[in-house]
């Protein structure tokens, strides 16, 4: 996965959280002014169930799922990044990107390594030579 997709996926997932908190309380505030919700005491205990309310609520499941995507999203974003990191010779980025993930500080690290990390690690196919050693490798080795 290149690092321009990375960045894609990551700024989506952004977008996505973004709209899916903003129309989860869109919702939750237009139910609550239209007064689909009886409140007792300062405590919601029940639900009006009307036309709007049931409208108003399946906007919110439609916020929730959003959100849910969003970060599976991300963390599609993560797992690109961490594999991009580890083909490279220097393993600093790779490990910055994997502890801070583990640690639940991956956010931090992506927007960093988005901004300031390291390009797509060279790969194999863009090099002849890499490519006719491998083949050297396979047509030499024993049962080929």
């Amino acid at each position: 996965m290149t690092k321009t997709v990375i960045r894609k996926l990551f700024v989506g997932s952004l977008i996505g959280l973004a709209g899916g908190l903003v129309l989860l309380v869109v919702a939750g505030g237009l139910a609550y002014a239209d007064g689909s919700f009886v409140i007792r005491g300062g405590e919601v205990v029940g639900v009006r169930a009307t036309p709007f309310g049931w409208a108003m609520i399946t906007l919110a499941i439609v916020a929730i799922v959003v959100l849910i995507a969003a970060a599976i999203i991300q963390f599609v974003a993560w797992i690109g990044a961490v594999l991009n990191t580890a083909r490279l010779p220097d393993k600093t980025w790779f490990v910055v990107l994997l502890v801070t993930g583990l640690l639940s500080f991956g956010f931090i690290a992506m927007i960093a390594y988005l901004i300031a990390g390291p390009d797509d690690p060279p790969s194999l196919v863009g090099q002849p030579a890499a490519r006719a050693a491998a083949g050297r490798d396979l047509a030499g080795s024993p049962g080929a």
